[in-house]
């Protein structure tokens, strides 16, 4: 389920935004992100089935209150700004879909989130999650219907570019950032605990991580060519849902909006439940509070308690000045900035025999979660030093 809620509007809104202003430039980071969220899953699979914790009970339990605090802080940020964002996008797709002002909806459709969070239990909210998912395949068809220069996209999703821009590397973080966010493996860890009394084998667990996985970033690779396509052959900024959607002209022609209206309604159904849930997760195991979705509101009064606050805060964002395409690319910057902490918590936490019951990582996995993680955090910082204009644009 996490790799499905990992091609969440952000990812959506993010792909569009970097298509429509670099073309094909940075086809080549989605599929080299294939292997990159595989691994990093795959080691959240093996934190949450070894220790029987989520990410930040481990952190917590095997690194102290301080790297626990710091790893908490960096999941409450990322997660109130993409929950603010994915709002705003669940809200601006019934917008197009009934021709109402956005901003106003934002409320309904966050009170909407939280019934099923407060109403459903677990199993009844993965449910409605996993038919919601129906609504993403929309871009694998676009992608072929747009028919791009297929020469030019085999080069882009090859080739690195030769010259690097502030719009490539902002893309990049952004791409990284909304495709190894935090909430992803911290919810891989939580569905792990949830789900023990399934008796999964681990072998399995880490099969279904890497196809959640390879199909989020095919789906990523897919918006990306698509919106390249077609917003990107003019270079077209994108600021609104309905620029947005022409994406999905070449499949949809006239129904183009209601169709992007529909992929971005699913997209923002299956993840903003899934990001409320995991900050909530997060907070109370910092706290030491009752938590779990198969657990009622008076049975966990805190972890319900934060679930609303991010939807109270995440909502007023999204009731802001800044438009919703705008707010979900933001939101996968701050994602890119904060993630590299959590992944490096992930990698000592998978490498920790105590923690994992004396079954550590092999050698190979360790090395490629570092390079992940050493990886996401070079490109931020550079990002960071960019601008703080320490470094030349």
């Amino acid at each position: 389920m996490s790799g499905a809620a990992d091609t969440d509007p952000t990812t959506v809104a993010t792909l569009v935004v970097v298509g429509a202003a670099a073309g094909y430039g940075l086809a080549w980071l989605t599929l080299l992100s294939i292997p990159a969220v595989a691994v990093v899953q795959v080691l959240a699979t093996r934190v949450g089935t070894l220790t029987g914790r989520n990410l930040q009970s481990a952190v917590r339990d095997g690194y102290g209150r301080l790297a626990g605090s710091l790893l908490l802080v960096s999941v409450l940020t990322v997660n109130t700004v993409t929950v603010g964002a994915d709002l705003a996008a669940g809200a601006a797709a019934i917008g197009l879909l009934v021709g109402l002002e956005s901003r106003w909806l934002v409320p309904v459709f966050a009170a909407a989130v939280l019934a099923l969070l407060f109403v459903g239990r677990y199993d009844e909210v993965e449910r409605v999650l996993k038919w919601a998912m129906v609504g993403l395949l929309a871009y694998g068809a676009a992608v072929v219907l747009a028919r791009p220069d297929w020469a030019a996209v085999a080069r882009g999703s090859l080739l690195p570019p030769l010259s690097i821009t502030s719009t490539h590397l902002a893309g990049a973080v952004a791409i990284l950032g909304t495709l190894l966010t935090t909430y992803m493996y911290l919810w891989q860890t939580v569905e792990q605990v949830e789900e023990r009394a399934a008796r999964t084998s681990l072998r399995v667990r880490e099969f279904d991580a890497v196809t959640g996985a390879t199909l989020a970033c095919l789906i990523a690779w897919c918006i990306l060519v698509a919106s390249g396509a077609t917003l990107g052959t003019h270079h077209e900024s994108v600021d609104t849902a309905q620029q947005a959607a022409q994406v999905l002209r070449p499949l949809a022609g006239p129904l183009a909006s209601e169709l992007f209206a529909v992929g971005l309604l699913a997209a923002a159904v299956v993840a903003a439940p899934v990001i409320m849930a995991a900050g909530g997760y997060a907070a109370a195991s910092a706290f030491g509070w009752e938590r779990g979705l198969t657990r009622s509101p008076r049975q966990a009064p805190g972890f319900y308690t934060l679930i609303a606050l991010q939807a109270v805060v995440g909502a007023v964002l999204a009731m802001g000045t800044v438009s919703p395409i705008r707010l979900l690319f933001v939101a996968s910057l701050v994602a890119g900035v904060a993630t590299p902490f959590g992944l490096v918590m992930l990698v000592l936490c998978a490498g920790n025999a105590k923690l994992v019951g004396g079954r550590p990582i092999a050698r190979g996995l360790r090395v490629a979660g570092w390079l992940v993680a050493a990886g996401t955090a070079a490109l931020s910082l550079v990002f960071l030093l960019q601008q703080l204009h320490v470094l030349r644009r």
